[in-house]
């Protein structure tokens, strides 16, 4: 990220701060990098587990050339997608936990890598967000991928495969 796209990305972020300057300060000083913001106001936060997340983020990343922020957590257990605000409120799914209204998240100061928690598509600043109905498709075809390989490998393992009219064994 260039030094004005991070400026204006930064600017973006802290723009939800209590307190901005106060915000600018901790990322400046906090040897983590991160400060805590408000979701909520600009942006929720879809958390997917890193399973489901990378592979959403792929398909993604092949319908749109910058979908909106993206997070990821050491380990990359778990990815943050920043929604339009209300998104959390109104989505329904299992296995996605979100951050909208009344919540906080770990934030990374923007195009500065951290141990905790990184960018993987940081904010322009221009407040481009991951529009939810892509995200939801993208969600089912990585879900669908992800079932495809688990039959493959299964079958790869001998497992015979049932005839779809046949019901599962008890």
């Amino acid at each position: 990220m260039n030094g004005s796209g991070a400026k204006s990305a930064v600017e973006w972020l802290v723009s939800v701060a209590p307190d901005p300057e106060a915000c600018r300060w901790e990322w400046e000083r906090n040897p983590l990098g991160v400060a805590l913001l408000p979701a909520g106001r600009l942006w929720d936060v879809l958390i997917l587990p890193g399973e489901l997340g990378h592979p959403t983020l792929d398909v993604l990343t092949r319908v749109v050339d910058r979908p909106g922020p993206v997070l990821a957590d050491f380990g990359d257990e778990r990815m943050g997608f920043f929604v339009p605000p209300g998104t959390v409120a109104r989505w329904v799914g299992t296995g996605v936990r979100g951050a909208g209204r009344g919540t906080w998240i770990v934030v990374p100061f923007p195009g500065r890598s951290t141990g905790a928690v990184r960018w993987l598509i940081p904010p322009d600043g221009s407040g481009t967000l991951v529009d939810p109905a892509l995200l939801e498709l993208a969600m089912h075809e990585a879900a669908a991928r992800i079932a495809r390989g688990a039959r493959a490998e299964r079958d790869a393992w001998g497992a015979a495969p049932r005839d779809p009219g046949e019901s599962p064994p008890e």
